[in-house]
């Protein structure tokens, strides 16, 4: 798959980070210090821009302290950001499904995702929100497609028609969000080059395998499976 200049790095779970052909560094779901995310890979050097796709741990643990660090713009659902400007963090740029908004010269349009959204705070759960995903266009017209958790749903089909996504990250852990079964009828309405598989394996409860999706894909599909480990870059 030629990403054209940008470089995806694969931090364990549903964290990426994006290096974007015009310098940027994106960084989706934070949650660097999972169980699977290498020492060497948990310096990020810099973040511009940082989505996160609902309230869960594992997806906004270091949300608060990488925000305090490196002060990126971080773009949630409405109600996650509320929570995350009353945590101090200063450069929130809230938005709802089906929005789309450029920052730091990235266009991000937020979407659909089927799956709940809460923050444990003591005995509390806060409402964060709904779940979403997000589908990111770099400067060089590479789009790439952060499902968040989610499971399969039909509407998947008008992710395709708008906005034609290259690449795909798909949970496939199965418990949680999707199976490998269901993912691969996810890619079927998708219709990327190629796929991602994330957030499985970091707990034994996460089952779902590469193995089980290129089995449920099956021979004849096009798409190109690219199977990563934590820590692991693949582009520029």
């Amino acid at each position: 798959m030629d990403l054209k200049g940008a470089r995806i790095t694969w931090l364990g779970h549903a964290t990426f980070r994006i290096q974007t052909p015009g310098g940027k560094t994106v960084l989706i779901d934070p949650w660097v210090n999972n169980p699977t995310c290498p020492e060497n890979a948990k310096e990020l050097g810099k973040v511009d821009v940082m989505l996160l796709t609902h309230g869960h741990f594992d997806h906004i643990a270091d949300a608060v302290e990488i925000a305090r660090k490196y002060d990126p713009v971080v773009v949630a659902i409405f109600e996650l950001g509320h929570w995350l400007q009353k945590k101090g963090v200063k450069q929130v740029s809230s938005m709802n499904k089906g929005g789309t908004q450029t920052v730091a010269g990235v266009k991000v349009t937020m979407t659909h995702a089927l799956h709940s959204s809460g923050i444990v705070e003591g005995d509390e759960m806060i409402y964060a929100g709904e779940a979403c995903g997000y589908v990111i266009e770099l400067e060089n017209g590479l789009k790439l497609y952060h499902a968040g958790d989610t499971c399969v749903f039909g509407d998947m089909r008008i992710i395709h028609d708008l906005y034609q996504p290259d690449v795909a990250l798909l949970p496939i852990g199965d418990h949680f969000t999707m199976s490998p079964r269901e993912a691969a009828y996810a890619l079927q309405l998708l219709q990327p080059k190629a796929v991602i598989p994330m957030h499985l394996g970091t707990f034994p409860v996460l089952g779902g395998t590469v193995a089980q999706l290129r089995q449920a894909l099956g021979a004849a599909n096009a798409v190109e499976l690219l199977e990563m480990k934590p820590g692991q870059s693949i582009g520029g």
